[in-house]
């Protein structure tokens, strides 16, 4: 059992205790609030007034698909001889031996929902991940926990430059499309067979797109530009799938018509140069546009792009840049555990939660020389400085 206590507890529902305690058993969050009396035997921690936030989260990277230090190598992130791959797990590809895990939460990140890059329509599987650990297996919170896809630039350059389908935003949507009507027909003789024998052939790209028509899991669509972003709701639609909308660089543009959508919005990478076309009016106006309108935001590094341990100074910049300090607080614990679907159990400081608690020196959205002081994940000091 573990006792935090004296500590500045932002909860990230609604409420800031002073002086705050958290009881921790088991790897879950058993009590929060003032005055808690734990057993004599607990391992006790004084934060000394210090700040106390939910691990941070980051909504979309690929954290262990491309690692540090090495080309091609470490790089197992985008499978480049066929434009749909949903067969493709990102457990099977992530390294969690990199030193950019180590130095993820470091930086107070407990939780990565990480997967395939973007140079495929359909690219495969992400997973939500802890941070901490050395087996893959053992560091799971979901997986799939979605079906990557790509819109705009990155599917056409990839494939122009083998000179084969799609090179147009036309043939990225058609593959797609195509794509998906195989998969619904696939499943409706396979459900419709009373004879086993009748049944189609195996395909394991179908059987992977079938969570994905049951809308067991979301397809997470990269996409830039407002008209991309367009694209992927409106092919949602017409499968009748759920879809997340991550990158969102010029959500901005299109705010009020993202409230109707009523889906949240995984904006980023922002911090660094514009490197392509589609991120002209990139901003970090974006979160704040976004957030003022009404809808639901969360931030990403898109690690590799920008190392994970920063993904707080981008909540510091967006802060830097009109948003709210708390929303961009959200935007790093809870906001993206809601936009994911794994509220129930990371995001906040709550009773039953899993005991992923980060305390610090400093304020991490206010402050550039803040240190993280002790980072904890499933109840288990991982790092003390």
């Amino acid at each position: 059992m573990l006792l935090i206590k004296n500590g500045l507890i932002y909860t990230m529902k609604d409420e800031v205790i002073e002086n705050g305690s958290i009881l921790i058993e088991d790897g879950k969050i058993m009590e929060v609030g003032k005055d808690i009396i734990a057993p004599l035997d607990a391992e006790v921690i004084d934060a000394e007034g210090r700040m106390i936030t939910p691990g941070f989260i980051d909504a979309h990277c690929h954290l262990g698909m491309w690692e540090e230090s090495i080309g091609f190598e470490g790089s197992d992130g985008n499978e480049v001889t066929d434009p749909v791959t949903p067969q493709l797990r990102a457990i099977d590809a992530i390294n969690p031996m990199d030193i950019s895990f180590e130095e993820a939460y470091q930086g107070g990140v407990t939780t990565a929902i990480t997967g395939p890059g973007s140079a495929n329509v359909i690219g495969g599987t992400f997973a939500a991940i802890k941070t901490y650990g050395h087996r893959i297996d053992d560091m799971i919170v979901k997986e799939p926990i979605a079906m990557k896809i790509a819109f705009g630039e990155n599917p056409k350059r990839v494939y122009n430059s083998q000179k084969k389908s799609p090179m147009t935003r036309m043939a990225t949507a058609a593959i797609f499309r195509e794509t998906l009507y195989k998969a619904k027909a696939y499943l409706e003789k396979k459900e419709n067979a009373e004879d086993p024998s009748k049944a189609p052939e195996f395909d394991l790209k179908m059987e992977a797109l079938i969570p994905v028509l049951k809308k067991e899991i979301p397809v997470k669509a990269h996409a830039h530009r407002a008209d991309d972003i367009f694209t992927a709701l409106r092919l949602a639609k017409e499968f009748d799938i759920d879809i997340t909308l991550d990158h969102c660089t010029e959500g901005h543009l299109i705010a009020e018509d993202l409230v109707k959508e009523n889906k949240g919005a995984i904006v980023g990478p922002t911090l660094g140069n514009r490197s392509k076309f589609e991120l002209k009016n990139k901003t970090f106006d974006t979160p704040k546009v976004l957030n003022e309108a009404g809808v639901k935001i969360a931030i990403t590094t898109d690690a590799p792009v920008i190392p994970l341990q920063h993904l707080s100074l981008c909540a510091g910049l967006a802060h830097k840049a009109g948003l709210d300090e708390m929303e961009a607080l959200k935007a790093i614990t809870i906001n993206p555990a809601e936009i994911v679907g794994l509220d129930d159990r990371i995001g906040s400081i709550e009773n039953g939660k899993d005991a992923d608690i980060v305390i610090f020196d400093g304020n991490p959205i206010k402050d550039v020389d803040f240190k993280t002081y002790i980072t904890i994940i499933n109840g288990k000091v991982v790092y003390r400085r």
